[in-house]
């Protein structure tokens, strides 16, 4: 029973973080709304809880924020969010958690000793994770623009803007959580699993 209170605790704490990231950018010339590291949480937080337990927070984290409450990027809220052109990486932040979290697996206390195949299955839930959250915008962004552009179009326009500006940065982002991975795993198996 304690375990589990302690579950849920850790489940809102995390949805909590992701939301408070929210309202941090990193300005880049060139990329109007900067850097965001929502994802990158969405995605860290699945792989510290692993398996089916790693989609909680963000589920919950976009759950509030459809709503009403203003938790995503800019202080949005409100179902609307996910009725324009960039209402796929709300469902992506969703999707890249569920298989972050089903790559990385259930934490053990045994990962206190980084093994090769440890890190290779984090590198791959985390990277993979990542590129996930593209798959509903392309989807998004067809949607919205084939009317115009046709999907060829549509599709060139989402590498072109959505896409590509972004990949190189989600790739640091991906290493900078395998690392935090890899030194918060063992604990959070330790309060929570073990």
């Amino acid at each position: 029973m304690q375990k589990k209170v302690l579950r849920s605790a850790i489940v809102a704490f995390f949805a909590a973080i992701i939301c408070a990231t929210g309202f941090f950018r990193v300005p880049v010339p060139g990329i109007q709304q900067g850097i965001l590291i929502q994802n990158a949480m969405c995605v860290l937080t699945a792989v510290l809880l692993g398996g089916m337990a790693g989609v909680l927070p963000t589920a919950l984290f976009v759950a509030v924020g459809v709503l009403g409450l203003p938790v995503f990027a800019g202080g949005q809220g409100g179902f609307q969010v996910l009725t324009h052109i960039h209402g796929g990486y709300r469902i992506g932040w969703v999707l890249a958690a569920l298989v972050a979290g089903m790559i990385s697996l259930r934490p053990s206390i045994a990962e206190k000793h980084v093994t090769k195949g440890m890190v290779v299955r984090l590198s791959l839930a985390v990277v993979v994770g990542l590129l996930v959250v593209y798959v509903p915008e392309l989807l998004y962004v067809v949607a919205f623009e084939k009317a115009s552009l046709g999907v060829g179009g549509a599709v060139r326009l989402f590498c072109a803007a959505f896409f590509a500006p972004f990949v190189l940065v989600d790739l640091l982002k991906a290493a900078v959580v395998v690392v935090l991975a890899l030194k918060i795993r063992p604990v959070v198996a330790q309060y929570l699993y073990d």
